[in-house]
C-alpha cells in the first residue's frame, strides 16, 4: 500500500498524534478533511457555541489552506450537530460567515447524541487545485 499523502495544520499535529487520525489526506485530486471541532490549541471544547462554531471553521481554514485550498475549493459538507432542535439555528447563523457565496457545496446535516464534548463538527472534500 502507498503511503498516505497527509496535510497537517501548523502547530496541531500532537493533538491528531494522540488521537490517532491524519487531519486531512490527498488523494486522486481530493482533500479529504476529517470531521474538525471547536477546539483549543490543547484540544478542550471551546465552551460556549457560537464561538465552538467560529473555532471549527478556523481549524477547518488552516488545514485547507495547509493544502493549498480554501472553502472556495470544497465540494461536498458533512455536519454533525448535538441537539440540533435546540442549536441549529445558532449553529447554522455562525456557519454563513465561512460560507462564501452561491454555488455552495452539497451539505448533509447529522444529529447525534455525542461529539466528544463538542456540540459541532464539519467534515468536508475539497478538489485540489490542478
Amino acid at each position: 500500500m502507498a503511503k498516505r499523502d497527509v496535510v497537517f495544520p501548523d502547530g496541531r499535529q500532537a493533538l491528531y498524534e494522540i488521537n490517532r487520525y491524519s487531519p486531512a489526506v490527498r488523494a486522486n485530486g481530493l482533500l479529504f478533511v476529517s470531521g474538525q471541532v471547536g477546539s483549543r490549541e490543547d484540544g478542550s471544547p471551546e465552551p460556549e457555541l457560537e464561538a465552538q462554531v467560529r473555532l471549527a471553521f478556523e481549524n477547518l481554514n488552516a488545514i485547507l489552506k495547509a493544502a493549498g485550498c480554501t472553502f472556495d475549493d470544497v465540494v461536498d459538507v458533512t455536519v454533525f450537530i448535538v441537539d440540533p432542535e435546540a442549536i441549529f439555528e445558532r449553529a447554522w447563523k455562525v456557519v454563513s460567515e465561512f460560507w462564501g457565496e452561491a454555488p455552495h457545496p452539497t451539505v448533509t446535516a447529522v444529529g447525534v447524541t455525542w461529539l466528544y464534548g463538542f456540540q459541532f463538527e464539519i467534515k468536508v472534500i475539497a478538489k485540489l487545485a490542478e
